[in-house]
């Protein structure tokens, strides 16, 4: 089975290629040695990417409102900016409320001590000697919803008041939470990443849930393994951070179980929003199977309970549903008032602006980088040297990874490039599920965190880790996550293509 590209008929042109590194480089210097805001830098350079593009096509300026149409036609730089704050608005259009709504879940989670509770039964489980297993564990089931910089600030206590309980592994613990958090975020919707890989891949959001959480596991148990030695091999002691007295974190393992909220109350506002978007698309599934179809009174009882199904599974109103039953618990539990919650809710929606506004920058710049025709040179260097699609979407959003720092923006913009090489009405069928495109290119976006990457200053910072334990330890992590993933999929797409 041929799992390459076809060899391209003509040579491909490079002035895309030198476009994507002007604008890399761009960002590059802007965020490391101007100190740019990444929200600027990125709009920015879509601006630039639009301006060095020599024309765009009937398509990109048909999409223009009518007021503009005449003027961008006429004057390419006035095409480059209206068509950038196009791709801005259609960005943040498929990913504000979910990531709106993520963050409230995020802050319900860690107020009303429901994230407490759900480690603390982990920990029952596995017991404190498997603490760094707990920890996995844990984080890899409530990180689905909660960015990864909440995450790790929810999970960072823990792990130092179980370092001060067993006077050791502090590595470890940190790490153990880094691997499950970092795996989520890069491959689970809600997230901002695999919520625009899903539209700029065209694939179903349930089944991607649903597929990277299970690709999502080898890697994470496997790269764990590296962790313990990681943690053997580098001693870190436990250090004083700011705004986190080790004085104050001792009174974590001290809480009463009586202040916590039930274990049922807890998990809800996570696991009935996957449950829900997973059975609208389990529903999707059963559509082209008869048998079932009758099972669940025939096409017009099917279409009546798929209807309600679909509904409540979309993305948006599970994730509505999971943040009520959030804010219910939250409320009981700390015996607060509706205007005390709206009080609350201010940190987390400011911070849901701040990461909507980048990621719909990143959009407009990966949108601005496929109007220049970088996907379709892509392509075309791609057959030429025959690379494998798979090798593609994970080497495209390693490089733009390493270029300017954020996951989700690499995400972003290695998707867009990728989906001229996969829409069916333009290609041969795949040898293989789309979904492995998916996970490829989301296992690509962890590859080479360094100094440019805000993760990395969250660990450092947050954890009391100096930039050189960070390289050795988050650094050779997430690399060793990124490759595991992908040999992971390769493997996977040959045994199982699934096509």
């Amino acid at each position: 089975m041929n799992l390459t590209l076809p060899i391209a008929a003509t040579a491909p042109s490079y002035w895309p290629f030198a476009i994507l590194a002007i604008a890399v480089t761009f960002i590059i210097v802007a965020i490391t040695k101007l100190r740019m805001h990444a929200f600027l830098a990125l709009i920015l350079a879509a601006f630039l990417t639009g301006f060095l593009t020599p024309a765009f096509n009937a398509a990109a300026l048909a999409k223009l409102p009518a007021t503009m149409l005449s003027d961008a036609r006429t004057n390419s730089w006035i095409a480059a900016v209206e068509i950038t704050a196009l791709e801005f608005g259609n960005a943040a259009g498929t990913i504000a409320i979910s990531i709106g709504l993520a963050s409230i879940i995020g802050l319900c989670l860690m107020e009303s001590g429901a994230a407490d509770k759900v480690v603390r039964r982990f920990l029952a489980v596995f017991g404190e000697k498997r603490a760094g297993l707990a920890l996995l564990a844990s984080t890899y089931v409530l990180s689905i919803p909660i960015f990864f910089d909440t995450m790790f600030m929810l999970m960072v206590p823990l792990a130092r008041a179980l370092a001060l309980r067993t006077g050791k592994n502090y590595l470890l613990y940190i790490m153990a939470v880094c691997c499950a958090a970092v795996i989520t975020h890069t491959l689970t919707v809600p997230h901002p990443g695999p919520l625009a890989m899903v539209d700029n891949l065209h694939v179903d959001p349930g089944l991607s849930l649903l597929w990277g959480l299970v690709a999502g596991l080898p890697p994470c148990l496997i790269c764990y393994g590296l962790v313990k030695w990681l943690d053997h091999r580098l001693r870190v002691p436990l250090r004083e951070t700011p705004g986190a007295a080790l004085s104050e974190l001792a009174k974590i393992t001290q809480k009463p179980e009586h202040e916590l909220p039930s274990f049922g109350a807890s998990v809800a506002p996570v696991l009935l929003p996957i449950f829900l978007i997973s059975m609208g698309s389990f529903l999707k599934v059963l559509a082209d199977y008869p048998p079932a179809i009758n099972a669940l009174g025939g096409p017009d009882g099917f279409a009546a309970i798929s209807k309600v199904a679909l509904f409540i599974g979309n993305k948006n109103i599970a994730l509505l549903i999971g943040t009520t039953i959030g804010l219910i618990v939250l409320a009981r539990q700390r015996q607060i008032t509706l205007g005390t919650v709206e009080e609350l809710l201010g940190p987390p929606i400011a911070t849901a602006a701040t990461i909507i506004l980048i990621t719909a920058a990143g959009g407009a710049f990966g949108g601005m980088l496929r109007h220049a025709g970088v996907g379709d040179a892509i392509k075309a260097l791609a057959g030429t040297y025959a690379i494998d699609l798979l090798l593609l979407g994970w080497g495209t959003a390693a490089v733009l990874k390493i270029a300017q720092g954020s996951t989700t923006v690499a995400l972003i913009a290695a998707s867009s490039i990728l989906w001229p090489m996969m829409d069916p009405a333009q290609n041969a069928p795949l040898p293989y599920h789309p979904m492995y495109v998916f996970l490829a290119t989301g296992f690509g976006g962890l590859f080479g965190s360094w100094m440019n990457d805000s993760g990395f200053w969250v660990v450092s910072k947050l954890g009391g880790l100096t930039e050189k334990e960070t390289l050795k330890s988050w650094t050779v992590l997430l690399g060793a996550i990124a490759v595991c993933g992908l040999l992971v999929v390769l493997l996977a797409s040959r045994l199982l293509p699934l096509n």
